[in-house]
């Protein structure tokens, strides 16, 4: 999966994309909340400084900038001081502008955050102060819109849809620019507003809608991945979509198309501020799709992107740098591949919603030898994930006797974990893996042939749930206890 994901992530082609939608400047401003206001018990906010950042559509565009696309603006903006702000932000990420409309007696929509700083740090958002107008614009606006949009079609590679209800994305006008694209075999991407009544995104490519969102429009609360599958489902079928993304904050996002659904999870996050993480999402699905991704890469990358957006604060851009750099640091994290039993759990959890099979075995495996090595070769054969369940030290004792192991627990850990073969190792001290096994609930399990008269233990509860046990071949003459003899009758005939 890393490789896939390094390889589309530095393969990333520079689409062209036409960003429509409501376009709004962010900002923020920052000071010292040092003492209580005598005339009311509020903060006193001694301003330190302001900062100006793209919101709204603009946020989309800034992001798909930051990842190589080339973003082209399609929205309206205010003839004021705030339009041009945004503006200047836009022309400084890199943004194409040049259909960007202004209009007159219309604010720029506008998000003023204050934030609070305890002792020049630890910044904290106080009170937002929203200026705008959600009236629909006039008919000759719109036209003018729909004529820019017909024109800049034409040299697109992939239409965003960023709706925020403030007016430009009508029902009628949504539909219109739906329908244009599709018929000029462009993909439409959609970030859809909170509402009830989704019918003006039917028939785009695929929508963006987090847990909230989704349950607003669906009727229901989306609480389990079970919900996520319902509310996608009526989805993809009452809008006539290609696809379905339901974005659930730190378990990932459910992903549903007329043949995949598949619940694809994304790495614990400490969230800083979310504000932001929905632009994030929708540009990195955008410039995923337009090189030509499919669209389970195209998740699992705005997972990553989305989750690194949360830790900034504010609406925040993501560089390819930090993506490579995430996806290289979650490979990392994986390569320890000696877990405990609870640890393991978690891990497989992972696995499993990727659909992968799971393969467990077990034993001492205390002088590793060529019998060892082609039965995990077996393993590995057989499924996606292979688990040892490896007899800790006081457990070969008691099976063995108390001249072994020969290697302690750590080294015999060590040498299996440098097999290519094992993907997880999670020690036990009881005699027997069953306590184990039942945490673990493997697909397969697999023991030597030599386990066919003595009886598998597990065998009854892995089959209990639809699980098979597998005996493997053995190398004949192959085993811990031999080689260890013949080493100690070498070293008798050499005294």
């Amino acid at each position: 999966m890393y490789r896939k994901l390094l390889k589309t992530v530095r393969n990333l082609d520079s689409p062209q994309v036409l960003v429509v939608g409501d376009f709004m400047l962010d900002v923020y401003i920052y000071g010292d909340a040092l003492r209580i206001s005598p005339e009311a018990p509020v903060p006193v906010l001694r301003v330190c400084k302001t900062e100006y950042r793209c919101g709204g559509a603009g946020s989309v565009a800034a992001d798909l900038a930051a990842l190589g696309a080339v973003p082209v603006c399609l929205g309206i903006i205010g003839d004021d001081h705030n339009g041009k702000i945004l503006s200047q932000k836009l022309i400084e990420a890199q943004v194409d502008i040049s259909s960007l409309l202004t209009v007159k007696n219309r604010a720029t929509i506008s998000k003023q955050r204050f934030i609070g700083l305890a002792q020049h740090r630890h910044p904290q958002q106080l009170i937002r102060v929203d200026e705008e107008c959600t009236d629909l614009f006039a008919d000759e606006e719109y036209e003018k819109v729909l004529e820019a949009y017909r024109d800049r079609l034409k040299r697109t590679d992939i239409v965003c849809l960023q709706d925020y209800n403030k007016g430009l994305l009508s029902s009628s006008h949504c539909k219109q620019m739906i329908e244009i694209a599709i018929l000029a075999n462009k993909k439409v991407l959609v970030d859809p507003s909170l509402t009830s009544d989704y019918s003006k995104y039917a028939g785009a490519t695929l929508i963006t809608p987090n847990r909230h969102e989704s349950s607003a429009t669906v009727g229901f609360e989306i609480k389990t991945t079970d919900d996520a599958a319902r509310a996608a489902e009526e989805l993809i079928r009452k809008l006539n979509l290609e696809a379905v993304i339901i974005t659930l904050d730190k378990e990932g996002a459910y992903l549903k198309t007329k043949d995949k659904n598949e619940m694809i999870p994304t790495r614990p996050r400490s969230v800083y501020d979310v504000t932001g993480a929905g632009d994030m999402v929708l540009a990195t699905l955008a410039i995923i799709l337009a090189s030509d991704g499919d669209y389970k890469t195209a998740v699992q990358l705005s997972n990553i992107t989305g989750g690194i957006e949360v830790e900034k604060f504010g609406a925040a851009t993501v560089t390819i740098e930090e993506i490579i750099n995430e996806i290289l640091n979650q490979k990392q994290d994986k390569s320890s591949k000696v877990h405990t039993i609870d640890s393991l759990v978690e891990e497989l959890t992972w696995h499993r919603n990727q659909k992968e099979i799971i393969v467990f075995t077990n034993g001492c495996f205390d002088v590793i030898h060529r019998g060892h090595i082609e039965f995990l070769k077996f393993c590995k054969s057989q499924g996606d994930v292979v688990i040892v369940g490896l007899n800790s030290d006081s457990s070969v004792k008691t099976i063995k006797g108390p001249e072994r192991p020969i290697n302690n627990q750590n080294d015999r850990a060590t040498v299996l974990a440098a097999l290519e073969t094992v993907d997880y190792i999670t020690v036990f001290d009881e005699p027997d893996p069953l306590n184990v096994i039942k945490k673990v609930k493997p697909d397969l399990l697999v023991k030597g042939q030599d386990w066919a008269q003595k009886g598998v233990i597990g065998r009854d509860f892995v089959e209990s749930y639809g699980g098979s046990v597998i005996l493997a071949p053995l190398v004949e003459g192959k085993s811990s206890t031999a080689t260890i003899e013949k080493i100690r009758r070498s070293q008798i005939k050499s005294l």
